[in-house]
């Protein structure tokens, strides 16, 4: 029934704690998919000899590309009808398939239904994010941040039909890409239902992508281009947000080397968002 997808890069060392937590599972019916991103440490080594009579592995080594594109091989590699993603410095409680299951049935018969999302805790058992004030909420990823006010990351089980339909773009030479871009797109057609569960347990090492989002945004400017124009188009943002958006689409379209037809400012963002940013640039001092 379900993908656990894990990118990874460099982090042999890490993957043998979620290799562990996957053991101990109180359901098997999950297979593991790895992509390794260009791994030069002891990665393929480890899954060379890698194996487990109760789950099936994948592993698949590619070159280094970013995680947005072994997400978009993974969709198609995916045994699983459904797949979430377990990032290699995270692992789950021993029932997290298990609970899993139980709440994909009660969406698996309803197409407008694409995903099954819960809590994000760290090892001392805290929430990262907004507090949980629900047991079930049936909103749109966009509705749960901008109606709702909920933040954080969250753990989502989606359709793995749903990614093979909404994949990243591709821009040649840039390596990240923020989630956020396709759950917005995602969001316009699908719901989502929220649950209060705490099964995936993550930590936040030095280097990983949360810890350099503001160096991967800047270098890679084409997909921060495109996040924040369709950021600026999004109902229901607040005023702040909108003036962001107009701000950091520029920032960052003006250092992109090729203009991509995709990436081209609209009326509202030519009009109204480069005055704005230009205004802010010069309050800045740059």
């Amino acid at each position: 029934m379900i993908t656990i997808f894990t990118p990874t890069y460099n982090r042999a060392n890490l993957l043998k704690r979620l290799y562990e937590s996957l053991s101990h599972q109180t359901c098997f019916d999950f297979e593991w998919l790895v992509i390794d991103d260009g791994s030069t440490d002891d990665t393929k080594l480890l899954f060379d000899n890698l194996s487990n009579d109760n789950f099936s592995i994948q592993y698949h080594y590619q070159r280094n590309s970013g995680k947005h594109i072994a997400i978009n091989r993974a969709a198609y590699l995916a045994k699983g009808e459904w797949m979430i993603i377990v990032d290699s410095d995270d692992w789950l409680k021993n029932d997290a398939v298990e609970i899993l299951q139980k709440w994909i049935i009660t969406i698996q018969n309803s197409p407008h239904f694409c995903a099954i999302v819960s809590n994000r805790i760290y090892s001392n058992g805290s929430l990262a994010g907004s507090p949980c004030t629900y047991n079930i909420l049936d909103t749109d990823y966009l509705t749960y941040r901008t109606k709702y006010k909920f933040e954080g990351d969250k753990p989502s089980c989606l359709r793995t039909k749903v990614w093979k339909e909404f994949q990243f773009p591709e821009y040649q030479g840039e390596k990240f890409c923020s989630e956020a871009l396709v759950l917005r797109r995602i969001a316009k057609k699908y719901i989502c239902r929220y649950v209060n569960e705490n099964f995936y347990i993550t930590e936040y090492l030095p280097g990983g992508l949360s810890d350099t989002m503001k160096k991967q945004l800047l270098n890679n400017p084409h997909y921060s281009s495109i996040l924040y124009l369709e950021q600026s188009c999004l109902k229901g943002i607040g005023f702040r947000e909108k003036i962001a958006s107009f701000y950091f689409y520029w920032k960052y379209y003006l250092r992109c080397p090729q203009k991509y037809e995709d990436i081209t400012p609209n009326a509202e963002m030519k009009y109204i968002g480069f005055p704005i940013y230009c205004l802010c640039a010069l309050v800045k001092g740059f």
